[in-house]
């Protein structure tokens, strides 16, 4: 998603470059898998987790920050469970789900907590499913739904990402 992403348009302009492909992954998404329909839509609601958890805006508002980067850290984690899977796979080997499940409930826990509806959905997917082309469009809507999140945290964290990858 970062391909397009040059250095010769500001920050700015990178970041809603980088929001605009979250949504049009979404929006994919949304009309190819049925069980998905409602993340395009999705908006989520700071509100709901600041009176549920009874606390104050900012942390809240951190939390959700510390949500995004766990995503996009944990993006290629996700992507080499589904690969080791399709490896499996055809190699007739029996299928471990174990890790990619484990890995999605651990998240699970934090989307719930903060109330993050589409990641929910999409989590509950990822520690369900066992089509791995399917497990490869959750993970794709996961990461895009947490872009929307928080988009300039979640350019910072791929930027940062990017960058580590190169040592």
């Amino acid at each position: 998603m970062l391909n397009t992403l040059n250095r010769k348009t500001s920050k700015s302009q990178r970041i809603q470059k980088l929001l605009y492909k979250a949504y049009k992954v979404c929006k994919k998404i949304s009309v190819s898998e049925p069980k998905l329909a409602s993340i395009y839509a999705y908006k989520h609601d700071v509100k709901e987790a600041i009176e549920e958890l009874s606390i104050e805006h900012d942390l809240v508002e951190q939390l959700i920050e510390d949500y995004v980067v766990q995503v996009l850290t944990t993006k290629l984690t996700f992507a080499q469970y589904i690969q080791t899977l399709k490896e499996d796979a055809k190699l007739n080997k029996e299928l471990d789900f174990t890790p990619l499940h484990e890995l999605a409930h651990k998240n699970l826990g934090v989307a719930r907590n903060l109330r993050i509806k589409d990641a929910e959905k999409i989590l509950i997917e990822l520690m369900t499913q066992e089509d791995t082309k399917y497990l490869n469009q959750c993970l794709e809507a996961l990461v895009a739904c947490s872009i929307r999140l928080k988009p300039t945290k979640a350019y910072d964290t791929i930027k940062l990402l990017a960058i580590k990858k190169t040592f």
